[in-house]
């Protein structure tokens, strides 16, 4: 199925459920079986992030490439889904400067800061142009302003897959990741346009018996296939000249990563568990996880040159590294932390908002 096909069907589905134009009324509820699916993707996550420096092993790279074909992919549907009622009014507004501009400015700063001191670099702050870590949540900020945009177009899903394969073609600046932010945009809109039914739907046990055999299948390949430059394809931050392929290809390589996402990421879903567990309650912490674990690397890293101390052992390393990551992941969702952190990373910012009830007096000229 070719890339225009495969839109097209998601174009035709969405159809069938638009998407509500206010926000519910009500306490929002939360869906366990996506808090589940929080977890297992944050663990995906910090393993991804423990494996970068043992990639030249390639008992790590097997396992780095297999992650990073689909949990980003994974992790910006559903922030999709769960930003599908985003309006702009104030309240959002709000929320949107306390929960993630605030905490971007925290965590980039604060990562510049520190491999500045170790590595001597970057020489000057750039708040603009994220690093590491920070990339996400800058594109979280203009993909949620622009939903309203992706709502009001009559063909999203493909306009945005458009836009991804195009943006390959040109040099595009680091500010605020932009190149990422684009190239990932198909996935973040398709989450827009997701409904709980379609969810539910991909539980079948027929999927659930296909999706783990997939899954499995491209796991082993990623074990015993050596793919070329497959770890920068996999960052989504280079332009197809900077691959160092002509536009043809570097369009073909794109749209497969893009169907190979996105088919990845259906069948991690259809294995996600339905039920409340434990950890439901650990996915519903997962923003701090994703803040708080890079500081972890790098300190292991800078301070007492982990990574490079354990590469002689080989595959052993890489497994404790994989245990390791999920215990400090599975840490990192904890309620403490929370309780530590949340007046940093949500603060409530009533010194900067006017309350809800005042409305500004706005003067038309005469």
């Amino acid at each position: 199925m070719s890339v225009e096909d495969a839109a097209a069907k998601v174009n035709q589905m969405s159809a069938l459920a638009p998407l509500p134009v206010t926000p519910p009324s009500g306490p929002k509820q939360r869906i366990a079986y996506l808090d589940n699916a929080r977890y297992w993707v944050m663990l995906l996550v910090v393993i991804g992030h423990s494996l970068t420096e043992l990639v030249v092993m390639d008992s790590a790279r097997g396992v780095y490439t297999w992650i990073y074909a689909f949990h980003m992919p994974l992790f910006i549907l559903i922030s999709g889904y769960t930003a599908r009622h985003y309006v702009g009014d104030l309240h959002q507004i709000r929320r949107l400067i306390g929960t993630l501009v605030v905490p971007y400015l925290l965590v980039e700063l604060s990562l510049q800061l520190i491999t500045r001191h170790y590595d001597g670099h970057p020489d000057r702050l750039m708040v603009l142009s994220p690093q590491w870590v920070g990339w996400f949540m800058a594109a979280l900020i203009i993909w949620r302003l622009t939903t309203p945009i992706w709502r009001a177009l009559k063909y999203p899903i493909t306009t945005s897959i458009v836009i991804s394969l195009a943006s390959g073609l040109i040099e595009i600046p680091n500010a605020l990741a932009l190149h990422k932010t684009i190239a990932f945009l198909p996935f973040y809109v398709i989450g827009l346009h997701m409904s709980r039914e379609r969810f539910l739907r991909l539980g079948a046990w027929n999927l659930r018996v296909a999706s783990a055999a997939f899954l499995g299948l491209t796991f082993v390949i990623c074990q015993f296939v050596r793919f070329p430059s497959s770890s920068q394809w996999l960052l989504w931050k280079n332009s197809y000249a900077e691959m160092e392929v002509d536009p043809g290809e570097g369009l073909a390589i794109r749209a497969g990563l893009l169907l190979l996402g996105l088919a990845m990421t259906a069948a991690a879903l259809s294995l996600v568990p339905r039920r409340r567990s434990w950890t439901t309650a650990q996915g519903e912490r997962t923003f701090y996880c994703y803040l708080l674990h890079g500081f972890v690397i790098i300190w292991l890293d800078r301070h007492y040159d982990l990574w490079a101390r354990i590469e002689p052992y080989g595959a052993p390393a890489v497994l404790g590294c994989i245990v390791a990551s999920i215990v400090l992941a599975t840490l990192l969702m904890t309620p403490p932390v929370k309780r530590v952190f949340h007046p940093l990373f949500e603060p409530k910012l009533t010194w900067l908002f006017r309350s809800a009830d005042e409305s500004p007096r706005v003067r038309i000229p005469t």
